[in-house]
């Protein structure tokens, strides 16, 4: 098992969900770093759709899971894109960290990302995305909760709430398990 100071916190949940701007919040209030996957993958490859319609979705997944490992190492707050918990080998290695799913009502979503979403999932095929969101999100939810050690929901309050909870949740000597909607 990772050390407590070297246990990252780690947010996944579906697009749309706050991952990010819930995360830089949560390390900012914990006093460690933040590491946005998806970020990190753009500055060093490129936009993520371009990486989609040149090299296809397997490749983006390669420097997806690699982006989660380096990340990972840091110990402090990682916000995972809404697919990285799809691998198998980053399921193997949240197990050593804490690992809080954000969820978000479709409702919520539709207004955060707008019906002109420009993200590469979203985009495909003949759906709208938001139903398209809701497709992908039904079918990753499994896997979400299946890797989660507590749960936020998103969908209303403050922002400052949510992360008052998953900072509180996440303190050294906070219970690992529980939900928190």
């Amino acid at each position: 098992m990772t050390s407590p100071e070297r246990q990252a916190i780690v947010l996944i949940g579906p697009m749309g969900a706050g991952k990010t701007s819930v995360g830089k919040r949560v390390a900012k209030r914990l006093g460690r770093g933040f590491t946005d996957t998806d970020a990190a993958i753009v500055r060093q490859h490129g936009p993520i759709a371009d990486i989609f319609a040149t090299h296809g979705e397997g490749h983006f997944r390669v420097l997806e899971r690699d982006a989660v490992a380096a990340a990972l190492e840091t110990g402090g707050v990682v916000s995972l894109g809404g697919g990285a918990v799809l691998d198998e080998t980053t399921r193997q290695r949240l197990q050593a960290h804490r690992v809080a799913l954000l969820t978000v009502a479709p409702r919520v979503v539709a207004r955060r990302l707008g019906e002109a979403a420009t993200r590469p999932l979203l985009t495909a095929g003949d759906e709208t995305p938001i139903a398209r969101w809701e497709r992908i999100y039904a079918e990753r939810r499994p896997v979400y909760e299946a890797v989660a050690d507590a749960t936020f929901d998103t969908s209303s309050g403050p922002l400052e709430n949510i992360v008052t909870a998953i900072a509180e949740w996440a303190a050294p000597s906070a219970d690992p398990s529980g939900a928190h909607e």
